[in-house]
């Protein structure tokens, strides 16, 4: 197996795209592309015009041309959509999904890892949330049919994917044990059979890409082990001050004086027995610097998984205004990124870097009308008459209730869809931005010259790699 140093993180909606995986990957690291909600990311694209005519591109090498046709014709538009129109909305997701947006979900993901592995031979990972469960035989199946070569995937425990990956590998059927919240058997199954689905084109055999799971305690770990013997081709460690969505302290109910989950002795990994186990990991979470390179290589790890440090390299796909504003503040030691317990309607703690006029700010949430047009993070819930309902503590508080939901999930919770979507330049008019950062961004003092500076990705490898002694303050 191939083990590099660095891995580049999965992060957002359309922050790490294609080129920036691209770009790593070529470096002689591992490129991650993020596919979380890649249906709505195509849509979005194509809408747009699909500048430069990547996309269109990729999808001329989806092996299934009469797909290509059907969403072209629905979705794109030549030159793109007027500023102020809105974007068409795509199906939602549900147990027994559309073949429309069955089809969707596996040309977004093919697309998306064919143009980061376009060009190059070197691997390409994808990265999914294990918390949107009803899409991943469909999305392993787009990024499989692309070749991908690995799979990231936290925010949540994720032993069913190496059975899905196995399955799909193999030309066999994959499923999907579906929670479903407030139900009595406690999940619902999800059947695919790729060759009935997309016709005989469809290959015999694929290539089956390692499994990287992203865990936060090394019990958790040794159960993955135990349970998937021979399955799991190395973890990603991810400690609590990485960005995105955080592992919720093992102590529950325990909140700092600004509101904050504190993680304490219970959270804390074993690395000897993370090393015991026998299998490569990584660590992640304030690592980014040849020190943090050195350190988990003396934990036993083969390097680092590193996020913050490519969403500021102008090769992310990150909003340009916002992403200098976040530079420069990080420069000057004065980002502060909270470690958000109710804004994610996923339950889990979530990291937000605190920026006036986003929807971080209080007074900008608490303006902001609510709705539910991405419908990305709605989750299946079954009421007390049987019926199975979608939902989202972010939506109108009025249709959550009635959807059985209860009133304290919804205060705090911020819509994630609208919000990542417009932090990469997707989102509707008038819909204002969220971002996620790691807690440690101390990397922007040895990356640029002053507050103004910029970076590329391949900068951002090679500080990593230096020696921790020959290491550059560029602010000095």
């Amino acid at each position: 197996m191939y083990i590099p140093k660095i891995i580049q993180g999965g992060m957002g909606i359309y922050i790490s795209i294609p080129d920036l995986a691209n770009i790593t990957s070529r470096a002689g690291m591992l490129g991650t592309v993020s596919c979380t909600a890649a249906e709505r990311i195509l849509v979005h694209l194509l809408q747009l015009g699909d500048v430069d005519g990547h996309y269109r591109r990729a999808l001329a090498h989806f092996p299934f041309p009469e797909i290509t046709e059907r969403i072209l014709a629905r979705y794109f538009i030549e030159g793109g959509k007027l500023l102020n129109q809105k974007f068409k909305e795509v199906p939602l997701f549900s147990l027994r999904p559309r073949s429309d947006l069955i089809e969707l979900a596996i040309m977004a993901s093919f697309a998306l890892v064919w143009l980061a592995k376009e060009g190059h031979d070197g691997p390409i990972s994808v990265n999914y949330l294990e918390k949107l469960q009803i899409g991943h035989i469909y999305h392993l199946t787009g990024a499989m049919l692309a070749g991908v070569d690995f799979v990231t995937m936290g925010a949540g425990i994720t032993l069913q994917i190496p059975g899905v990956l196995d399955a799909i590998a193999s030309g066999n059927n994959p499923s999907y044990h579906v929670y479903v919240e407030g139900s009595k058997k406690g999940t619902q199954i999800i059947n695919f059979n790729p060759r009935e689905f997309l016709g005989e084109k469809f290959p015999r055999e694929l290539k089956r890409p390692g499994f990287l799971p992203i865990v936060s305690t090394d019990v958790l770990a040794k159960l993955m082990v135990a349970k998937l013997p021979s399955s799991i081709q190395g973890f990603i460690i991810e400690l609590p001050t990485a960005g995105g969505h955080n592992a919720p302290p093992r102590e529950k109910g325990v909140f700092d004086n600004t509101g904050q989950p504190v993680y304490g002795k219970k959270d804390e990994v074993n690395f000897q027995k993370i090393n015991d186990l026998g299998i490569p990991f990584w660590m992640a979470g304030s690592f980014a610097s040849p020190e943090g390179l050195t350190k988990a290589q003396k934990l036993g790890a083969f390097g680092i998984q590193a996020g913050s440090i490519f969403a500021l390299s102008e090769d992310s796909g990150m909003n340009p205004y916002y992403r200098a504003m976040m530079r420069r503040r990080g420069y000057r030691s004065e980002l502060s990124v909270r470690t958000d317990p109710t804004a994610s309607p996923t339950g889990f703690p979530f990291k937000v870097p605190q920026i006036l006029g986003t929807i971080s700010d209080p007074e900008i949430y608490a303006a902001r009308e609510r709705n539910c047009s991405r419908k990305a993070l709605q989750f299946p819930a079954e009421q007390a008459d049987g019926k199975i309902v979608f939902r989202c503590a972010a939506e109108p508080v009025k249709d959550y209730l009635k959807k059985g939901g209860k009133l304290e999930d919804t205060i705090g919770a911020r819509c994630l869809c609208n919000g990542l979507f417009s932090a990469a330049t997707l989102g509707d008019p008038n819909e204002l931005p969220i971002f996620t950062m790691g807690d440690d961004v101390s990397f922007l003092r040895h990356l640029m010259k002053d507050e103004n500076d910029s970076y590329k990705a391949i900068d951002a490898i090679a500080y990593l790699l230096q020696s921790p002694q020959r290491r550059p303050d560029m602010s000095q």
